[in-house]
């Protein structure tokens, strides 16, 4: 099935054109026109979303089912053409793209059944005590509420699952809560048929014209404007730290501050025991270096460091990750801009002081080869910039002369969306020491695992202290996500006829 952009945005139910465009950037295949957003069309976008969410926000959970089911079809009917232009884009192999579509529907019929259950509601009832000396206590009622219309913008690295449809839209959605889409410039064409698909839901299921917009922009104006209308109630981001950061401020700085909800990135650090390393320790070098380069390591949960203590089998560890790394093939990036940016990322960990190179080739273009470093914990310590994330396939590890020496490590690292554990029975103890700290430091906390790969289950944590996250309280993916967009109401001493509906 072939797919051609129209290179419209899709505003308050039409899809509408701009003058001035901007050309995709595909891996192969042709490239495509695409219409440059504006802040007017954002401030049409943003009031046709808060005209919807007089209707949308007060819908019943069945009906906002409904609708998340119908975006979930609708995007498995274009599966073909969906395939088609996300891999040109992109450069993902059909098999990446399929599973990523698989996932984005997942988790939009996950959200249905959710809603259905009620138990994202927090309901709670306080029942009136009229005869309560020294005061009576009035009936209360709490209940969690759609906070209004919300902004995304798609990801990179994710042009599905992070992206018009993905995560933060799905949780939006469940919630009662129009979205106003901000695509992404990686992936234009892919960002519009999903619009198409969620465009067809609503029109199937009677839902307001505002309910969704998608707008494209291949610079930063769109998303400036789009976080600060007065109408957008919060934001979900998923991106770099700097840029991320920067619309963090813009949030922060309005007349009316709102949340923004940013995943900035991670350096993911695993944390090799001794008996772990004493017991397998060229099969751990050999499953690190394929984690580091799954999807040639752009993903935020890539596994960038590895800690473990100096001796012989240390280096059998590290001969085994060298070896696999010099073994692999370069791979395609989602962008040029990413291709640079990690070829820069790489001559800056090479230039530091103190870093051992043990595996690096120059990349060529947009393929990109694996690089590994080795570093001691002092130097480590000495040079911050060796704790900023690389997005691409490259490897640090650090030697620690013991136990006592990790532990204190660990307590340097900032913020971090997942922290891994390599562990025999034998590590319990230092397990021990480490865990109080490690759950101090991240969201997800992996035994004997990699976190490349984040599952959409109920009990899934994607996020972490800053700089991780700007919101160490919430997620990005599973089914607590959706409290982002939701606020508690208390109702007191309210008729049965006025409650919400939900409760």
């Amino acid at each position: 099935m072939t797919f051609t952009p129209h290179g419209k945005h899709l505003v308050e139910g039409e899809w509408v054109a701009t003058d001035a465009t901007f050309s995709s950037e595909p891996a192969h295949g042709p490239s495509h026109t695409f219409c440059v957003g504006t802040p007017d069309l954002v401030a049409r976008a943003c009031t046709a979303a808060e005209a919807a969410f007089e209707t949308y926000g007060y819908s019943n959970r069945e009906t906002r089912a409904g609708f998340l089911n119908a975006v979930a079809d609708e995007i498995e009917a274009r599966g073909a053409a969906i395939t088609q232009i996300g891999t040109q884009e992109t450069g993902l192999p059909e098999a990446r793209l399929e599973g990523e579509r698989g996932r984005t529907c997942g988790q939009l019929r996950l959200f249905a059944d959710h809603i259905l259950r009620g138990d994202y509601l927090d309901r709670r009832h306080d029942t009136a005590l009229p005869d309560r000396a020294p005061l009576p206590r009035p009936d209360l009622k709490m209940i969690q509420r759609p906070i209004g219309p919300v902004a995304v913008f798609g990801a990179s690295n994710f042009p599905l699952a992070f992206s018009t449809a993905g995560g933060d839209t799905a949780a939006a959605f469940a919630a009662g809560c129009p979205v106003v889409v901000k695509g992404h410039a990686a992936h234009p064409g892919t960002g519009e048929i999903v619009a198409e698909a969620i465009h067809a839901a609503i029109q199937k299921t009677g839902m307001p014209a505002g309910t969704f917009s998608f707008i494209q922009d291949n610079g930063y104006e769109v998303g400036s404007a789009l976080v600060q209308h007065p109408l957008i109630r919060a934001v979900g981001f998923t991106g770099s730290l700097r840029g991320g950061r920067a619309l963090f401020d813009l949030c922060a700085a309005r007349p009316e501050p709102i949340p923004f909800f940013g995943e900035l990135g991670s350096i993911n650090p695993v944390f090799c025991l001794p008996g772990a390393i004493e017991n397998r320790a060229e099969a751990l070098g050999q499953a690190w270096a394929a984690s580091l380069l799954m999807g040639a390591g752009q993903f935020c949960t890539n596994p960038g460091v590895a800690l473990v203590v100096k001796g012989q089998q240390a280096d059998t560890f590290v001969e085994a990750t060298v070896s696999a790394l010099q073994d692999a093939t370069p791979q395609t990036m989602l962008t040029d801009g990413i291709a640079e940016a990690y070829a820069r990322g790489v001559a800056e960990i090479a230039s530091t002081h103190g870093v051992q190179q043990l595996v690096s080739e120059t990349s060529q273009g947009r393929q990109a080869v694996a690089a590994l470093y080795k570093v001691t914990s002092a130097e480590w310590q000495a040079n911050k910039t060796l704790s900023e994330e690389v997005f691409g396939p490259v490897g640090l590890v650090i030697e620690v002369e013991d136990i006592d020496e990790m532990v204190v490590l660990a307590k340097s690292f900032d913020g971090q969306l997942t922290c891994t554990l390599q562990m025999e029975d034998a590590d319990m103890a230092h397990a021990a020491r480490l865990l109080p700290v490690l759950e101090c430091k991240a969201g997800r906390v992996l035994v004997n695992g990699f976190p490349t790969g984040v599952e959409v289950a109920d009990t899934m944590v994607h996020g972490g202290p800053y700089p991780a996250s700007t919101n160490f309280g919430a997620t990005s993916v599973g089914t607590l996500s959706i409290r982002r967009f939701l606020r508690p109401v208390c109702y007191q001493n309210m008729p049965d006829a006025l409650l919400p509906e939900s409760f």
